[in-house]
């Protein structure tokens, strides 16, 4: 039986400092893995809400996944095997978080219409502000001990190379290797879990990355680039957001995943990202 993990101090502190729940996650994550927090974590802020307050996966866990990502650029020099590694790590992190918070939705959870201002105040007077603070708080170090032991179990080798929707997409819009394998495990709706698009959250961390580094002091979620994305992504898409609709299937592994892409699976909606 393991060991129930203790909330890492400050948590809470850090949260209201940073923001957002996903920012904060990438944070610690980042943090426990030895490096420090960059544009790159604040970038992450429109994922808060469920990717632009649109409810689907809750911010936290989008955080937690670039972290997982970006390691995983570290720990392997090949680009296939990172994002094999990453996919895995995020996949690890989709369980870890369910059993924490019986969802992976930000909207089942919070019970909050992120777009509805009376429903954003009810949340918050209901004490909705607390609710989350403390899952972030409860799953941080859960976060960090399932990342870490994915990527560990799954070395760098030990993989079939991998193809990620959301990596093919980042390096369309020009991202580097780095940047394109940190979102690597938004595949097939975040660790193939069938949700909200990865390809989507990924253009928009992409062009929220670019924004951050333009305008250091802004916050990105004030990023015009990204609101426009969801609008021509919904616009191809005919509203629909989620993964394993848009798929039309759920992938069951990382290799399904490739195959799909490697047919030319969502290839008109990633051109559509990418030239958004």
């Amino acid at each position: 039986m393991k060991t129930e993990l203790k909330p890492y101090p400050g948590t809470k502190k850090l949260f209201w400092k940073l923001g957002a729940c996903s920012t904060t996650l990438y944070h610690i994550l980042n943090r426990e893995f030895g490096h420090a927090l960059g544009a790159e974590g604040r970038a992450a802020i429109p994922l808060a809400g469920g990717i632009m307050r649109q409810g689907h996966q809750c911010g936290a866990l989008w955080g937690a996944a670039l972290a997982a990502g970006a390691e995983s650029f570290r720990r392997s020099s090949d680009r296939g095997q990172a994002v094999a590694l990453a996919v895995a790590a995020t996949q690890s992190l989709v369980d870890s978080f369910t059993k924490r918070a019986g969802t992976v939705n930000c909207d089942e959870f919070t019970g909050c219409n992120w777009n509805n201002p009376f429903s954003i105040v009810k949340h918050m007077v209901s004490g909705g502000i607390p609710l989350c603070f403390n899952l972030v708080n409860e799953w941080a170090p859960e976060a960090f001990a399932a990342a870490d032991e994915a990527l560990a179990g799954a070395a760098a080798g030990s993989l079939p190379s991998a193809i990620s929707c959301a990596t093919e997409v980042a390096s369309r819009m020009g991202a580097g290797d780095e940047e394109a394998v940190t979102v690597a495990g938004f595949a097939g709706g975040l660790g193939l879990s069938g949700a909200g698009c990865g390809a989507l959250a990924a253009a928009i961390w992409v062009k929220s990355l670019a924004w951050c580094r333009e305008k250091p002091k802004d916050r990105s979620l004030s990023n015009p680039y990204a609101k426009k994305l969801i609008k021509d992504f919904k616009s191809e898409t005919g509203g629909e957001m989620l993964c394993q609709n848009i798929c039309d299937q759920r992938f069951k592994t990382a290799a399904e995943h490739t195959e799909f892409i490697k047919n030319g699976g969502c290839d008109k909606l990633m051109q559509v990202l990418a030239r958004s």
